[in-house]
């Protein structure tokens, strides 16, 4: 038994021998136009490498190019909406002004008090005269 039990185990290693896994010795770089461009023309890995923080900070610039776009679109709007706001309340004060000049004439105040019992007075006012007296001084 002892045998069986020991040649299954020799098989056994006997397999694992022969499942050897092929491994790839370099993994191939896959032939498109940057890998191209990069590896055989104009640019080199190390002169891409070393230019690689003037591309950030081109990249840097052109967010803040674009975020500052649209903080000036959107005080653009905010201005627009303010000043259709500012003429709405220009004409709003124009019909307020005209309301109480046409309120404060004459003939509309004398029929506002008119529910009051005050009339407009019929005769012209009097003019009062007052003579001084002098004490011989």
């Amino acid at each position: 038994m002892t045998n069986r039990l020991r040649t299954e185990i020799q098989e056994e290693e006997a397999e694992k021998e022969l499942i050897v896994e092929e491994r790839p010795a370099k993994q191939e770089i896959p032939d498109n136009f940057l890998t191209q461009f990069l590896s055989k023309g104009f640019i080199t890995t190390d002169e891409a490498t070393r230019a690689l923080p003037f591309v950030l900070y081109l990249a840097f610039i052109g967010m803040l190019y674009i975020g500052n776009r649209h903080f000036a679109e959107k005080n653009i709007r905010d201005i627009d909406k303010l000043s259709k706001e500012v003429k709405e309340l220009n004409w709003d004060y124009k019909v307020a002004k005209a309301e109480l000049a046409f309120k404060s004439t004459l003939t509309e105040v004398a029929s506002r008090v008119d529910t009051l019992g005050i009339h407009e007075a019929i005769q012209p006012a009097q003019k009062l005269v007052v003579k001084e007296v002098s004490n011989g001084n």
